[in-house]
């Protein structure tokens, strides 16, 4: 997604320096190894596998060391996996390619454009000025602190979290600058308010289903593989409150960090009065998009409503979600973009060169995973590989099963992109879960969470990366700061995944 001028992030040139030398050798190791890998594994019996099975390992092989090393772009790699099957008859083209084509891609699709309409027309800012200008946070810092990190979460709850890191960064640089300026800051207060930033978004994107591209490869992995449908309002009623539990936890451990000393820093609460102000009065653009955004999440609770209150085997219910899937809520929501003008000259709230701009690469990336999975089941691939494991692991409770996914998805996510991670780490968990007999979905959902929990380094999410670019928050007190949110989420996520799905009656533990 294109950012404005304002929202662009430029990293000190010993960050970037130092990233582009780890980025060279780490490609270049994958080039090489991801080949050697490949036709290794192809050269090897595996007298359990089926033909199809064994090329489809090799192929995911390379494909699992490219998106590790980043040896091609995320995408590419996401494309070429599907293709090489083809080339090796793992499964037919219409086969290997129809995940790219699930009802989920579009709900991808349609949320990003309602995102961009939001950042192009600078709704999120408004939003975000109008929160920080409250007469309640005035120019505490403490309550600075919160409101930015609750805007955080709330934000990426409904859009990209990373379209809400690059719009906060700048807000809190010129925040620090100006309590700089005034001499009245510790450095430790900057280093929390970037941090926050970088935690807010992530756990914030837990919340729904758009927030992050991890919670919709678990529920499309689920509905692909085991035929499981989770609603938009089921997976809110399971991650809304551990989002919250989170980012309790987050309040208070940063603003343990970030203490200043001082109640008040004054004059800050009238820069943020200023840049608001600066904003002007509402435009028909703005009140477009946030139309267009309401129509949607009306769309998607209010149907996903109807299996709680009425069950989801009521006709009612049948009838409703089958008539408006989220995907199609999210659809509805960008065609509206287009139909609500702006003006005489202007006929559209969003132009298609301004749509154009969301994150493809994602899509690209959710599709690649999808088809890697469906072909990993159809061939036998996932069940041999789930066998294989639960040989070696000396229990098939599902409990011990959700703690070592959600561990095993953060060490992946610490050390790649967490959309890659979760297209590596669910076909395993899921595949794992079912040969030991137990719920695939308790481990798939805690892994999908997990990935959004891992903030270690920068490359673990898009906002960790923003976060690091601005140059406030150096590896060391990154990694320092963030061992321990690491080492909170592998407890409570899963922990919290199992308490809430006893309660909805999803898995039974007593």
């Amino acid at each position: 997604m294109k950012e404005s001028q304002s929202s662009q992030v430029v990293p000190s040139q010993e960050t970037g320096a130092t990233e582009s030398r780890f980025d060279t050798v780490r490609r270049q190791v994958g080039l090489l190894l991801g080949p050697a890998v490949f036709l290794l594994v192809l050269a090897t019996p595996f007298e359990q596998l089926t033909p199809e099975a064994h090329r489809l390992a090799a192929v995911t092989s390379l494909v699992i060391i490219f998106w590790t090393t980043e040896a091609l772009p995320l995408p590419v790699t996401a494309l070429l996996g599907p293709a090489l099957a083809v080339m090796l008859q793992v499964a037919p083209v219409r086969e290997a390619l129809a995940p790219f084509a699930n009802p989920l891609i579009f709900l991808f699709i349609g949320s990003f454009i309602l995102a961009q309409a939001l950042f192009v027309h600078r709704v999120n800012e408004r939003i975000a000025y109008g929160v920080l200008s409250w007469e309640f946070v005035g120019a505490r810092p403490t309550r600075i602190l919160v409101a930015y990190g609750a805007l955080a979460a709330f934000l990426s709850a409904w859009m990209s979290n990373t379209a809400t890191a690059a719009m906060l960064v700048p807000i809190g640089l010129s925040l620090i600058a100006f309590m700089e300026k005034e001499g009245k800051m510790p450095k430790n207060y900057g280093t929390a308010l970037m941090l926050m930033t970088a935690y807010g978004c992530s756990r914030g994107g837990m919340a729904t289903p758009v927030g992050t591209p991890p919670n919709l490869i678990a529920i499309g992995m689920l509905s692909e593989q085991l035929d499981v449908r989770i609603s938009f309002v089921e997976w809110m009623v399971i991650a809304a409150p551990i989002t919250v539990v989170l980012m309790v936890i987050v309040f208070f451990y940063l603003n343990w960090i970030g203490q200043t000393g001082v109640k008040e820093i004054p004059g800050a609460d009238l820069i943020i009065t200023e840049r608001k102000t600066a904003l002007g009065p509402w435009k028909r653009g703005e009140v477009n998009a946030l139309i267009a955004c309401g129509v949607t999440v009306i769309l998607w609770v209010g149907p996903g409503l109807l299996p709680l209150l009425l069950g989801r085997e009521h006709a009612v219910t049948q009838a409703v979600l089958s008539a408006i899937p989220e995907s199609v809520a999210a659809l509805t929501g960008a065609v509206l973009l287009f139909a609500l003008p702006i003006s005489k000259t202007q006929r559209t709230t969003l132009t298609w060169k301004q749509a154009a701009q969301i994150d493809w690469g994602t899509i690209l990336l959710f599709g690649g995973g999808l088809a890697l999975g469906t072909m990993a089941g159809s061939s036998g691939l996932a069940r041999a590989v789930g066998e294989g494991i639960t040989s070696l692991v000396p229990t098939n409770e599902v409990v011990t099963l959700t703690f070592a996914a959600a561990l095993f998805t953060v060490v992946l996510s610490e050390t790649m992109s967490n959309t890659a991670a979760t297209n590596i780490a669910i076909p395993i968990v899921i595949s794992i879960a079912l040969a030991m007999e137990v719920n695939p979905m308790v481990p798939a959902i805690a892994a999908g969470l997990a990935a959004s929990i891992a903030v270690v380094l920068p490359v673990s999410t898009p906002p960790n990366a923003i976060v690091y670019a601005s140059g406030r928050v150096p590896i060391i007190q990154m990694v320092k700061y963030g061992l321990l949110m690491d080492a909170v989420g592998v407890v409570l996520v899963p922990t919290l995944v199992l308490i809430m799905m006893q309660m909805t009656g999803q898995v039974n533990l007593f």
